[in-house]
């Protein structure tokens, strides 16, 4: 594993670059897009043991922190969605010339999922499969549920919470989207969240193999992959049904494994086959 920068001197990017294992080597390289916020925090080790596991199967990986994120230039009030897009592009520029390969497989976890999926157009050849793991399909949807994780996690943290909090959220659902809990979330990034809808036009080329992996409760992501497959008749996209026990907007504890080896197993799965 190496850590690296990269992209513009105007957009600095860090990552870390795992090469394929010489012994296993196969060409192929994975790219691997963080979701947001506490959840990046939530399955960082999760990416990691992927990008070893991957590795040591002789798949070149390259993890990044988006611009305004993690050990990457920039606050938080840089963070917004085309941005980042271009970040996954430029990464996926930097993983091509470090490895060799002609072809990356993408995977996203959340929002990185969304990113990921945004990207593929703009992405060429290169993209040859992308992996969206939970993706996150509703912005508004998603803003809510991090407002009430954040109004959770005040509760829980203060001997005595303030109502106001609750009543603040029980009138706005929104009463906390300018932050999601530590991370906060500029006025441009919330404007573009909101206009994440599950009918929102979803253009994908032709070539890219996309899989999405979710829950079979999940109604808003089985709604969006069918408007997506309407969308996109030529290309190739399916859901595959998968249950976990990661959530992710929790703080870790008994129930809810850090790194659950099941999904471990499976995204491996996912990103190898053909």
């Amino acid at each position: 594993m190496t850590p690296i920068r990269f992209g513009p001197l105007s957009r600095r990017l860090f990552g870390l670059f795992h090469p394929a294992d010489e012994r296993t080597a196969n060409g192929s390289a994975a790219l691997l897009c963080n979701p947001f916020g506490h959840e990046a925090m939530r399955t960082h080790r999760f990416y990691r043991l992927l990008a070893e596991r991957l590795s040591r199967q002789g798949v070149a990986v390259l993890r990044f922190d988006y611009y305004g994120t993690g050990d990457s230039p920039g606050t938080d009030d840089d963070g917004e969605l085309q941005g980042w897009v271009q970040d996954i592009l430029e990464a996926q520029r930097e993983l091509l010339r470090r490895s060799g390969a002609r072809r990356v497989v993408c995977f996203g976890a959340r929002l990185g999922a969304r990113l990921a999926m945004m990207a593929a157009p703009q992405a060429g050849a290169g993209m040859q499969r992308l992996v969206a793991w939970d993706p996150v399909v509703d912005g508004r949807h998603y803003l809510e549920s991090l407002g009430q994780a954040q109004l959770e996690e005040l509760e829980a943290g203060h001997i005595i919470p303030d109502p106001a909090w609750r009543r603040g959220l029980s009138r706005d659902p929104l009463y906390f989207s300018g932050e999601s809990l530590g991370f906060a979330i500029s006025s441009t990034l919330r404007a573009q969240l909101l206009e994440l809808q599950p009918d929102s036009p979803c253009r994908l080329p032709h070539a890219v193999v996309v899989r999405v992996i979710a829950s079979e409760r999940d109604a808003r992501v089985a709604g969006w992959v069918e408007h997506a497959k309407a969308q996109n008749p030529q290309a190739r996209i399916a859901l595959s049904p998968f249950e976990h026990q990661l959530i992710w907007t929790s703080n870790p504890f008994a129930q809810n494994e850090l790194v659950p080896a099941e999904a471990l197993q499976k995204m491996v799965g996912e990103l190898h086959e053909r």
